[in-house]
């Protein structure tokens, strides 16, 4: 079984569906997190106290960030073998094939741009809050508590280069979800010619409700920074 995943393309792009059906539930999960600070930050911070270092937490991230590492590596070493394959022929093709979408053929571009977005991510939020809470402080750079995660989406989305650098990010989430979410159900053959046109719907609907989710916490948290005056009541 371990020869199959490790030495087939069909048994990588195997491993490729799975962690990216493990990241999309998680995605997916962190935006109705997320969406939570919209509606009642006193909740969002109840749910950031509830997460923070608590055991479970850490045993969720580290699975986490193995499932981000185990579909990356295996995405670059799918793309390695199809750039072998293709030898000179890659240089033949000059017309666009029909059918392919431009997102599946930059998928590895799309994947390092949305690789620096969490990276940046983990920066601004995960070493602010759990990692501050692992170090045994009581506040951050910015003087939060690691547990006033609203406070922290506040700041930082009043800065306007990271709301401009997070709407970029999601935008490349989704141009990789589109193509990700059908090509997943792809793998394990569920796109036949009835299902293919529904899993594209399917997926065209899950990237862009997740673009939302995520781009809605952004924008109203920045408009908000732009009425000091009444604390965002006017926005």
């Amino acid at each position: 079984m371990s020869c199959f995943l490790t030495n087939s393309s069909l048994g990588k792009k195997l491993v490729m569906s799975v962690t990216g059906a493990f990241l999309v539930l998680f995605i997916l999960f962190h935006m109705s997190m997320n969406i939570t600070a919209i509606i009642s930050p006193e909740a969002y911070n109840m749910i950031c106290e509830m997460l923070g270092a608590n055991w479970y937490a850490l045993v969720g991230t580290a699975v986490l960030a193995g499932g981000v590492v185990l579909h990356f590596a295996y995405a670059l070493i799918l793309t390695l073998n199809n750039y072998r394959a293709r030898g000179s022929q890659r240089y033949a093709v000059t017309v666009k094939e029909p059918g392919v979408s431009w997102a599946s053929k930059n998928m590895l571009a799309i994947g390092f741009v949305v690789l620096a977005g969490v990276l940046l991510h983990l920066c601004n939020f995960w070493a602010k809050m759990q990692l501050v809470e692992l170090m045994g402080e009581h506040t951050n750079s910015l003087g939060y508590s690691p547990a006033d995660g609203a406070s922290l989406i506040a700041w930082t989305f009043s800065q306007w280069y990271y709301v401009v650098i997070y709407l970029v990010w999601f935008a490349a989430l989704w141009f990789h979800l589109t193509h990700g979410v059908w090509s997943m159900f792809q793998t394990v053959g569920w796109a036949n010619d009835t299902w293919y046109p529904r899993l594209k719907c399917i997926a065209n609907i899950v990237a862009t409700l997740i673009f939302l989710g995520f781009a809605a916490v952004v924008v109203v948290y920045f408009l908000h920074s732009l009425c000091p005056c009444c604390n965002g009541a006017c926005c």
